[in-house]
C-alpha cells in the first residue's frame, strides 16, 4: 500500500477487510481519518504519543505509548501505516478474547524473546500507573506489588519468567489477571 495513497483501490479493500473485522465503509472512514491526521501515510512514536495525552491528560503516557507503538509497528521501521494501525486496532476493538491476550502478551513481552519478566512487567506496569495519574488509581499498591500479585497466579513452574503458554492458560481463565493486567478496562 503506497505511504501517500489518499484513496484505496477495491482490492486494497477487500484485503483489509479479510485481514480486519471492518468493513470495507468502516476501514475507508478510519482510512480518510488516519490520512487527515497522517498526510504522509505514516505515524510517528511521537505523533502517536500525542494522540496518548489527550487521552490522559492527568498522567504521563509517554512510555506506556512508546510500548504500545512497538506492538503496532508491526514491522519494525519507526513508523505506523494505515494496514498496521487497522490491524491493530481490529484486534484491541474487535478481537476475540485470545487475540487480545496475545496482542497484550506481545505488549509486555518487550525484548520479543518468547517469554515475559518481572522487569519486563514492572516496566509496563509503571508506565501504566505513570498514564493513569496519582489520583486514578484504583488500588493502593505499587507497580512491584501487582507484578508480584501476577506472577504469584502466573508463574507455574516458578521460573522467574512467564512463557506465552502461562500467560494465555491463567489470563483466559482469571478476569482478575486482565484486569491486574490492564488496570483500567481499555488500557490493553
Amino acid at each position: 500500500m503506497g505511504a501517500k495513497q489518499a484513496k484505496l483501490t477495491k482490492k486494497e479493500l477487500a484485503d483489509l477487510s479479510d485481514k480486519t473485522k471492518f468493513s470495507p465503509k468502516e476501514i475507508k472512514h478510519w482510512h480518510h481519518g488516519f490520512m487527515k491526521d497522517c498526510p504522509t501515510g505514516k505515524l510517528s512514536k511521537g505523533e502517536f504519543s500525542k494522540i496518548y495525552n489527550q487521552f490522559f491528560p492527568k498522567g504521563d503516557p509517554t512510555a506506556f505509548s512508546q510500548f504500545v507503538f512497538n506492538v503496532f509497528d508491526d514491522n519494525g521501521d519507526g513508523s505506523i501505516e494505515f494496514e498496521e494501525f487497522l490491524q491493530a486496532l481490529s484486534v484491541t476493538s474487535r478481537g476475540k478474547l485470545e487475540e487480545k491476550l496475545e496482542w497484550a502478551f506481545r505488549l509486555y513481552d518487550l525484548d520479543n524473546d518468547g517469554t515475559i519478566t518481572r522487569k519486563e512487567m514492572t516496566a509496563i506496569v509503571e508506565a501504566i500507573f505513570s498514564m493513569v495519574g496519582e489520583n486514578e488509581k484504583k488500588e493502593n499498591c505499587t507497580p512491584k506489588e501487582r507484578v508480584d500479585k501476577i506472577f504469584d497466579k502466573m508463574d507455574k513452574d516458578g521460573n522467574g519468567s512467564l512463557s506465552k503458554e502461562e500467560f494465555m492458560e491463567v489470563a483466559k481463565t482469571d478476569k482478575s489477571i486482565v484486569q491486574a493486567l490492564s488496570l483500567y478496562d481499555g488500557i490493553v
